[in-house]
């Protein structure tokens, strides 16, 4: 069964400088092993899967880590995803790319929508991260909100209520520890 984790911090804002929010540059990595954060000292590690800075999310693999691991966007949904398609292509993070390269992209065919006019960013609807842990078990990731409390600022809230409340990741995921590719 999908396990949810709620207000998952990413880079959160830190203060205002000129009325401009200020961000540390932070990375939340996270265990879908052990559905806990894990510590900055063990970001060399494999006993992190994904991690979170702003609307980024990493894979431990490539750039990113000493992992196996991997991930792409799946077109679907959530519960109709009971097994990893066999020709999946599982990228890896590449920060030396130009343009940077990440499994789960930035742009295109990602997880979440811009709204550039309102400042907001929601999840796109039909879209599932499939990750390879670190460890080469399988996973997904919906992202269901992106604000503190699991609610997204009304269009016309202030731009400071806006980011204070943001990267804040409420998501639920499926772990398979058997390593095998059906959920």
């Amino acid at each position: 069964s999908a396990i949810t984790v709620k207000d998952l911090p990413a880079d959160t804002v830190t203060g205002l400088v000129n009325g401009r929010p200020q961000y540390a540059g932070s990375i939340t990595y996270y265990s879908l092993v052990d559905n806990k954060i894990v510590t900055k000292a063990d970001s060399a590690t494999t006993k992190w899967d994904v991690a979170f800075s702003s609307t980024k999310i990493l894979v431990n693999s490539g750039t990113s880590g000493p992992g196996i691991g991997g991930a792409f966007v799946f077109k679907g949904l959530f519960d109709a995803l009971k097994t990893i398609p066999a020709d999946s292509n599982f990228a890896t993070d590449n920060s030396k790319a130009s343009p940077t390269q990440y499994a789960i992209p930035q742009t295109g065919q990602t997880w979440f929508i811009y709204d550039e006019f309102n400042r907001l960013i929601t999840p796109e609807a039909g879209r599932v991260l499939v990750i390879r842990t670190a460890t080469g078990k399988y996973a997904k990731i919906e992202i269901l909100n992106y604000y503190k409390g699991g609610i997204t600022p009304a269009a016309t809230a202030s731009d400071l209520e806006k980011s204070s409340k943001q990267r804040y990741y409420t998501f639920r995921y499926a772990y398979q520890p058997n390593g095998s590719k059906n959920f």
